[in-house]
């Protein structure tokens, strides 16, 4: 015999309970047409991943229990499928009618159901929750402590939900219960290099039982975290035996076929992708995402000529289409020359609006203005500030005016070292490079010269963008490099210090130069107060500056 399994990698919208069903119920249709007998959605899929405290409230949870309602109504008719559906679960007994009383905290199960022609045949409740970097499951949940395991036209399948198989215990138990294969429903968020160490673990977890494993993953970008899908198959001895798309929905069948004591399985495999690909595909989804499901109708980013800024900007286009959104160069008077020149350049490339707004009268109106404040004081980073929180000024209102949202163009280099300015190029509603260093920035910028994935154009970016030297064109002859680090020493410890938690002591003892870890370690202590007031972005690394950083503005900690 032979069992069809099917993933759903879709791409579901918090608190879209009502939508979400649909989606489940339109994939389990096309499912069942072309005979596949279990489809395997993500975690949670019914309300989103994740909902936050939106699980504190009861009608919140009520929604969800309505939607599954709806889902096996619409899935009734479909004979001998099996429909695995992750849901927020209560973990009391339920009570007949409506619930008077409120969700207490943790009083939840992150659970996953399975449907059969319109019944709950099984649920189980997620074993291991995660509490790190992003995740903050205990405050809503409570553990489970019992295998699942269901029976599909004689195949017996072991439920797992992502962090469940990240541990031994889980998955040995399933085997104990007596299951045949492993299928494990996540939610996953992406970061450089996690695809890969999610297969690494699930093979491990293939190999230490001896079991097959089915990984189906959720596509989409959610605030500030993307899913990049690319679910899998895995043979018992852990090899691949398929993958899926990735960051693309898309209906992902496998076939297990009894083969002696084992199985042959039949999926198709996708190849993987360079890192520079997954990032850049990360990016654009985080964006399309962001402003799809908050109605934004485009977006608007100041153009300055520099690297950044053109990074975001091919981002932009990739995402929404360039009728969706609009460019502004805003020259102050210590704008070169060739900035204006490349960003005419670049935004007739790529085919977007481009308007040109002077700053001058707007920055000498309040010198004016100030004079009286300042006689007798040199001009300082003030002077700078004020040019930034004109330009800050402007792209708001057009945003205010028009609807689009504004991205803005900072990198995580410069928001470690607080080399930004507050209510100024921190102004907007949307950080989409916050969490990529500017070393990397360079690298995006030269992968995307050389690829058109989405067909909005070859070689957007003007080579010299890319190779002058970067500058916030605030005063005269200003480099980046007068105030910080050469970036690839600067990125270097941040990615150190900030990322891994590594102490200055150590980065010295590797070779660093002592003033510059002080600098930079420095730096990043005393800018919290600007990181607590930029707008969410997406998150790309392991460690982002988001939920995973959540450090006091006030402390007398120096190391």
């Amino acid at each position: 015999m032979t069992l069809s399994i099917c993933v759903a990698q879709l791409n579901f919208v918090v608190g879209d309970m009502s939508g979400n069903a649909r989606k489940i119920i339109d994939a389990a249709t096309q499912a069942h047409a072309r005979g596949v007998r279990l489809l395997l959605t993500p975690e949670l899929a019914i309300c989103g991943y994740a909902a936050e405290d939106l699980f504190l409230r009861p009608a919140f949870v009520d929604a969800c229990d309505d939607a599954l309602k709806v889902v096996a109504a619409g899935t009734a008719h479909l004979k001998g499928l099996h429909i695995v559906v992750g849901h927020p679960a209560h973990a009391d007994a339920l009570t007949a009618g409506r619930r008077e009383r409120s969700v207490s905290v943790a009083r939840l199960h992150n659970a996953a159901s399975v449907f059969s022609e319109g019944r709950v045949t099984h649920t189980y409740a997620k074993r291991e929750l995660p509490n790190y970097q992003v995740f903050d499951e205990r405050r809503y949940f409570v553990p489970g402590d019992a295998p699942c395991v269901i029976d599909v036209d004689g195949v017996r399948v072991g439920l797992l939900i992502c962090e469940d198989a990240w541990f031994d215990a889980p998955a040995a138990d399933a085997k104990a219960a007596g299951a045949e294969l492993l299928a494990v429903i996540n939610a996953s968020p992406f970061h450089a290099g996690k695809g890969g160490e999610r297969e690494a673990t699930m093979r491990q977890r293939a190999q230490a039982t001896g079991l097959p494993l089915v990984y189906a993953h959720l596509v989409g970008g959610q605030d500030e975290i993307v899913f990049e899908g690319r679910s899998f198959v895995l043979a018992a001895d852990g090899s691949l035996a398929g993958r899926a798309v990735s960051f693309e929905e898309t209906l992902f069948d496998a076939a297990f076929a009894r083969h002696g004591a084992g199985w042959k399985i039949t999926a198709e495999t996708d190849r993987a992708h360079s890192p520079e690909a997954d990032l850049w595909h990360a990016l654009v989804l985080g964006v399309r995402d962001y402003l799809g499901k908050n109605g934004f109708p485009g977006a608007i980013l100041g153009l300055s000529g520099g690297i950044d800024s053109a990074l975001v900007l091919a981002i932009a286009v990739d995402a929404l289409g360039k009728d969706r959104v609009r460019t502004v160069m805003m020259p102050s008077p210590y704008t070169a020359d060739i900035s204006w020149i490349d960003a005419r350049d670049m935004a007739a490339r790529l085919g977007v609006r481009y308007d040109e707004i002077g700053i001058a009268p707007q920055f000498e109106a309040f010198k004016a203005s100030l004079a009286g404040e300042f006689a007798g004081l040199p001009e300082d980073t003030t002077e700078e500030n004020l040019q930034a929180r004109i330009r800050g000024t402007l792209l708001m209102a057009l945003s205010n005016k028009f609807g689009s949202i504004v991205l803005t163009t900072g990198n995580k280099s410069e928001m470690a070292t607080g080399y930004c300015t507050l209510y100024g190029d921190m102004a907007g509603g949307f950080a989409v490079i916050k969490d990529v260093a500017k070393t990397q920035v360079f690298k995006l910028a030269r992968w995307r010269n050389a690829h058109d994935p989405y067909g909005t154009g070859a070689s957007p970016i003007p080579e010299r963008i890319i190779t002058r030297p970067p500058s916030a064109e605030l005063r005269p002859d200003q480099k980046d490099q007068d105030s910080l680090p050469e970036y690839a020493v600067l990125d270097a410890i941040i990615e150190r210090y900030m990322e891994n938690d590594q102490s200055p002591d150590s980065l010295v003892a590797a070779g660093f130069d002592r003033a510059d870890v002080d600098k930079v370690v420095r730096l990043i202590r005393i800018n919290e107060y600007k990181r607590r007031q930029a707008p969410v972005g997406i998150r790309v690394t392991h460690r982002s500056f988001g939920k995973d950083w959540r450090y006091p503005i006030t402390s007398k900690y120096r190391a």
